[in-house]
C-alpha cells in the first residue's frame, strides 16, 4: 500500500464534518495479516470489524495545523507494554467518544521507519518526520 489520507476523511474535511483540532486523536499499531486498507473505510468500526489492533494510543498531544499539514508531539513511549503480534501499519482516528461507527479514519501508514515492529512487552515510541503526519 503506501500512506495515505483516508479519501472519506478529505471528504468529510471539506465538508466541515471533521474536526480533529477538537477531538482525541489516537493512533493504533495495526497487524496487516488481520487489516487490509480500502479507500471505502470511513469510521473506525471499519477497522475493529476486521480486526483488533496491537495497541492503541492515548490521545497526541500538542496537535497542529499548519498549512495544511497535521503535526503533533513525538512520544518515546506512546503505546506502552505492547505484546501481541508484528505490527506492519499505523492508523490514526479520531475518537468522539461515542460509538466506533462516529468516530473517523484519518490517516493510514504502512511506509514507516522501524516497521515490521514484532512487540516484545516493552513500550513503543513514536518520533514523526520533521515535516509532520501529513498534509491535505
Amino acid at each position: 500500500m503506501a500512506n495515505v489520507i483516508y479519501p472519506l476523511c478529505k471528504q468529510a474535511m471539506w465538508a466541515a464534518g471533521i474536526n480533529a483540532s477538537s477531538d482525541a486523536v489516537k493512533i493504533d499499531l495495526i497487524d496487516l495479516g488481520t487489516y487490509t486498507y480500502s479507500a471505502a473505510h470511513d469510521f473506525y468500526d471499519d477497522v475493529t470489524g476486521m480486526t483488533t489492533p496491537v495497541a492503541t494510543s492515548g490521545a497526541v498531544s500538542s496537535k497542529t495545523f499548519t498549512n495544511g499539514t497535521f503535526d503533533h508531539a513525538d512520544n518515546a513511549s506512546m503505546w506502552t507494554s505492547v505484546s501481541g503480534t508484528t505490527v506492519e501499519a499505523l492508523i490514526w482516528w479520531q475518537d468522539t467518544a461515542g460509538a466506533a461507527s462516529t468516530d473517523p479514519l484519518l490517516v493510514f501508514m504502512d511506509s514507516v521507519t522501524g516497521l515490521a515492529l514484532t512487540p516484545n512487552g516493552g513500550d513503543v515510541g513514536l518520533t514523526l518526520n520533521a515535516s509532520g503526519v501529513c498534509a491535505l
